[in-house]
This record gives C-alpha cells, structure tokens and sequence, in this order.
C-alpha cells in the first residue's frame, strides 16, 4: 500500500486528493490533530490512533495538540485549567496505551504558545478575515449552538483560535472527525485572504453512541463520555463492555446508523490481523469467519443475527482493550489522580 492509499484508508473526506498528493512529495510534511482535555476517553480514539500510525508509517511530523485553553473556553471540567492540564497528561498515556509511538508525536499544548504575541496576531489576522456569522457557523467543533456565544464572548474566539493553531504550527494536513470540518474548511477559507498556507483537511467518521437510535446528524449522535452507557470506555471492563453491547442499538438487517456494525468497520477490522470470527453452536448454524467487513456486513443484511454479531463485537472489543488496561496498571500516575479528583469514574 502506497502513502496515498494509507492515508486514505477508512476516511470519509479528503479535501483535496491533488493536494495531498503533493504535500507526500514533501521530505517531512507536518501533519497534527486537536483535543481538547475533558475527561474520559472512549472508543471512538482508536479511529483518530490508527490513523495517527498511519500518518507516522507516511513519515510526518505529527503534532497532537492538547487544547487547554480552548477547553477552558467551552467549559470543560468546570474551567478549571490545572485539571485540564492533568488531563492532558491523562491523554499523553492513553495514546501510549493505544499503541502510538509517543517518542515519534510532537505533544503541544495550547498553554506553550498562548503567550507568544505572534500566535495572537494571526488570531487578529483571521478575525478580520472573516465574519461573525462564519465564526458561529463553526461552533460546532465545541459541541456549542450559535446562541451561546451571545452569552459568553469567548465562545467566539475559539473558532479563530483553532484556525490560528493550524497556521501558527505550519501544517500541512489538518485531520480530526467530522466535526472539526467547519473549522478546517474556515481555514482553507481564510488562508487565501492572508496569504497563509492551506491545509489538506482529512476527516475519519465519528463513533455512533451505542442508543443512539439510528443515525441522524453524526455530530449529535455521537460516542460521547456524557452519555456513559452510550459510549465504550477504553477504561471499561470486559463484564461493562457485554453489558453495554447487549443493550446496543443493533436492528435486524439493518446498516444505516447502527453503532455495533460501525465499531465493527472502524475499529475492529483495522486491529485484527485474522478473520472476523462468529462462534455459535451448532444448532443456530454453528461458527463463522469473515474476512472483510463487507462480507459481515452481508451477512447480517441477510440472516445474521444481531444478538451473535453483538456477542462476537464485544469479544474483540475486549480484546483490543485487553493492552490499553495493562498499559495503565503500570502508569496510572495521571490516571489516578484524575480518579481522585473526580474527572474519571
């Protein structure tokens, strides 16, 4: 598989092929994603972790922003910035845990940079280059409506900021879910009004929440660690992993919006290096093996049962869990300080 095609690989949205394509011609491109440090982090990273390797196997230099101060403005962990700041260093070993080569990722945090005036001129500088209203437009990187910035100002400056971020670090490739592609197409946007560099915007699905009920918008429907039976926790043990499967959103026959089948495309296939494996006894047809998700997929549009695809999910789920809880029982520093104070259950 070339660089193109492994970049690419489970993404929902490239802007522009052409544009990478010239950007992998480059020695080390750079490359980065943004969180913001808010608290537990579930399944749905080990989508953004696979392509983070992805991004190193291509040979980027791959930044992971840890946006503390945007996370103060959009309220998370009650905006108190020290907690924010120790859940970034949460974060730091969940990537480890993830298996993410963490001595090859460039980790930043908003905080090393906020006080550089050159940052705040760039933030001015995409001000002016852009309206009130295409600010609001893309508010919904926070998870915020565009009322709410009437309430609090702040609100407003983060959309600027996290454009700001993309130019002040000189990126290359902008990568997040789907819900950063207001922000980065801001950016695109606005690099041609101040003479900046352009990103390539590449954007992987986002997790459907396990009862979310069938797909609508997939920036409201979400995995998010607001809703805890919703969503997996890479913290979760196997006994919460089955529970929370059992009681899954998964319709017979059903494709569109079905949170059991997404897990099984988004984070199961890329991890397991053998066949998708079915165990059922003899008298309900016996074991299968898939070798594709397209193959489960079928399957289930045509007589699998969602009950053996639920059971057989969870298996895996377990498994790929399995490293990421040992990981922690040897470097729980941070972890269980967040424990202590609260921010994880």
């Amino acid at each position: 598989m070339d660089k193109f095609e492994t970049l690419t690989k489970n993404v929902v949205e490239l802007i522009t092929e052409d544009e990478l394509k010239k950007v992998l011609k480059k020695d080390k491109p750079k490359g980065y994603i943004g969180f913001e440090p808010s608290g537990t982090v579930h399944l749905g990273w080990i989508i953004c972790t696979s392509k983070i390797k992805d991004f190193l196997e291509c040979g980027f230099d791959f930044t992971v922003l840890l946006a503390d101060w945007h996370a103060y403005i959009n309220d998370k962990l009650n905006g108190d910035i020290e907690k924010i700041k120790l859940c970034g260093k949460y974060m730091e070993d969940c990537f480890a845990a993830m298996g993410v080569d963490t001595k090859k990722i460039n980790f930043v945090y908003a905080s090393d940079y906020v006080s550089d005036p050159k940052y705040w001129e760039t933030v001015l500088r995409v001000s002016k280059a852009t309206s009130v209203k295409r600010v609001k437009r893309a508010m919904d990187i926070m998870g915020r409506s565009e009322d709410e910035a009437e309430k609090d100002l702040s609100k407003l400056f983060y959309p600027a900021m996290q454009v700001s971020d993309i130019f002040y670090l000189d990126l290359d490739v902008a990568y997040g879910g789907m819900d950063q592609r207001h922000a980065h197409m801001l950016a695109r946007d606005v690099s041609k009004k101040i003479n900046r560099k352009s990103p390539v915007a590449i954007h992987t699905p986002l997790l459907t929440g396990l009862q979310a009920g069938g797909r609508m918008d997939p920036t409201e429907v979400k995995m998010s660690k607001s809703n805890p039976d919703s969503m997996i926790s890479i913290h979760d043990s196997s006994d919460e992993v089955n529970r929370k499967m059992k009681k899954a959103y998964c319709p017979e026959k059903i494709v569109d919006g079905n949170p059991v089948l997404e897990m099984c495309k988004y984070v199961i296939f890329p991890e397991i290096k053998a066949f998708f494996k079915i165990e059922r006894p003899e008298k309900f047809g016996g074991n299968l093996e898939f070798k594709s998700y397209d193959e489960l997929e079928a399957a289930f549009i045509k007589d699998l049962h969602p009950l053996d695809l639920k059971n057989a999910t969870a298996n895996y789920i377990n498994q790929i869990l399995e490293p990421v809880h040992k990981y922690f029982e040897n470097h729980s520093g941070a972890y269980n300080k967040m424990k202590k104070l609260g921010i994880i259950n």
